[in-house]
């Protein structure tokens, strides 16, 4: 009989363990997206030209591509002080310990513990009439209230039966390289705005400089003005024109220097520091010639951004978040074991084996009639996976963009440049030949004053479009993934 009974038992267990593996087993599919964009990444930049992918700058370390050792010293400085990097850092260690979180979930937790209680059963009830008809030894009933101590271990363990855990936790390793490589971006995109801010700090300061030498061409010609007034070859309205060019002159000095100031403490906060002076040599700015730039082939990106590593990263990451998701719903099966020694009173803890006990289970469950909890988490992990995919593919294009428009501004802004110093020789040459006729009476003043006035405003966007040149080198420099390594 009871053989049967055992049989019957364990039938039943065996269609429980069935019934749940069937109704758990029917999981949701996770939706597939084809990954046009990386498949359709362009051979080449510009379509008329072919790049060679031996050569590509954003392979090149920053200390090489950068020749100016005060700028070195000031990217040196900021790798090591700038408050967004190190808030990355952190970021990078908190990804670390969500993946020992996650490894701990794949072994078995044991803890220790003692404890102590006093229990008092009704007498009229079946326990209490036990305890009361009970003795502990020959002679001695058994107390009343009833105590209880323990002390020992517990353990629990999930199989990961469906590798659900080991899913988990590629997800949060995936995660943890994706904030490598949002390090690796944070360090490229400061590298680029320090020497980007120290370009247009030596610009200004060359721009400084001609304003300087404008307020000293304009009092030259001021004080021609008066004497030729004096002279009645010129009038008082001239002498005027003069004065008030001058005023504006030295009013645009400060507003320069007011700019230089602010720049300075650009520069020192992305830094990480106080306001004070930046090391610096003007003299060379205007005869800087930016290095040559290699783009490669546009596939080498997928390899050299950081970004573009990150997106990949974090659209793995979330593949497995869906997997993970999906198998909430099969069963999981637990196992749960106690180890320790349990007596009434502390004095027979000590007497054994009496006092042993010990307890081993094991349990199969999975969900059965309400998923509503656990599809909304599939549901929300498989939007996140789509949502990863189009920031994938949105990074590649934008990063495709970037290095082709740059490509472009680069050709334009040499030519630009060229145009620029032509005007500006031109120029130069008709201030000195309008003040040689003004000082012999064949030229107006408002001729002199216009020569004047343009040639500061070519030699103002001269200046300008170096800086743009040697910026554009160093965007495109970041553009292409360099700057990290």
């Amino acid at each position: 009989m009871n053989m049967m009974e055992n049989s019957k038992t364990k039938n039943i267990f065996t269609a429980i363990a069935l019934s749940l593996v069937l109704a758990s087993c029917k999981a949701p599919m996770a939706t597939v997206i084809k990954d046009e964009v990386k498949e359709n990444i362009p051979q080449n930049f510009n379509q008329d030209e072919q790049q060679d992918a031996n050569n590509n700058s954003g392979t090149t370390p920053w200390r090489q591509f950068f020749t100016d050792p005060n700028l070195v010293t000031l990217i040196e400085t900021a790798l090591k002080n700038n408050q967004e990097l190190l808030i990355t850092l952190q970021e990078i260690e908190i990804a670390k310990s969500g993946v020992l979180a996650k490894k701990g979930r794949l072994t078995p937790t044991v803890s220790a513990g003692i404890g102590a209680g006093l229990k008092k059963a009704g007498r009229y009830t079946s326990e209490g009439a036990g305890d009361a008809t009970t003795e502990i030894e020959p002679g001695k009933e058994m107390p009343d209230p009833l105590g209880n101590f323990e002390a020992g271990l517990n353990a629990s363990w999930e199989i990961d039966i469906w590798k659900k855990l080991r899913t988990e936790k590629e997800s949060a390793v995936a995660h943890y390289l994706s904030t490598v490589e949002g390090k690796n971006f944070v360090l490229s995109n400061l590298i680029e705005e320090v020497a980007d801010n120290y370009y247009e700090l030596l610009a200004l300061d060359n721009q400084l400089d001609i304003i300087q030498q404008y307020i000293k061409l304009q009092q030259r010609a001021l004080e021609i003005s008066k004497i030729q007034k004096e002279a009645a070859a010129a009038t008082e309205l001239a002498v005027k024109k003069f004065e008030a060019e001058l005023a504006k002159s030295k009013a645009a000095e400060y507003t320069i220097r007011q700019q230089i100031t602010e720049k300075e403490n650009q520069i020192n906060a992305l830094l990480g520091r106080y306001p004070q002076p930046i090391v610096r040599t003007k003299e060379n700015f205007m005869s800087t010639i930016p290095p040559t730039v290699y783009t490669g082939i546009p596939s080498q990106l997928l390899a050299n951004r950081p970004d573009i590593k990150q997106a990949e990263l974090e659209l793995k990451a979330s593949k497995l978040d869906v997997e993970a998701a999906r198998k909430e719903f099969y069963p999981s099966l637990e196992i749960s074991a106690t180890l320790g020694l349990e007596a009434f009173k502390p004095s027979y803890l000590v007497k054994m084996p009496e006092s042993i006990a010990y307890n081993l289970a094991g349990e199969l469950a999975g969900p059965l009639i309400n998923k509503s909890a656990i599809k909304a988490n599939f549901q929300t992990a498989d939007a996140k996976q789509v949502q990863a995919l189009y920031e994938y593919d949105k990074t590649i294009l934008n990063a495709y963009l970037d290095v082709a428009n740059l490509m472009s501004k680069v050709k334009n802004i040499d030519q630009y440049y060229q145009l620029k110093s032509q005007e500006t020789k031109a120029l130069d040459q008709s201030i000195d030949i309008a003040n040689q006729l003004f000082r012999n009476s064949r030229a107006d003043y408002l001729e002199v004053l216009l020569n004047q006035r343009d040639a500061l405003d070519a030699k103002m966007e001269l200046i300008e479009a170096k800086q743009k040149q040697l910026s554009t080198v160093v965007d495109i420099y970041k553009s292409l993934g360099g700057g990290w390594k």
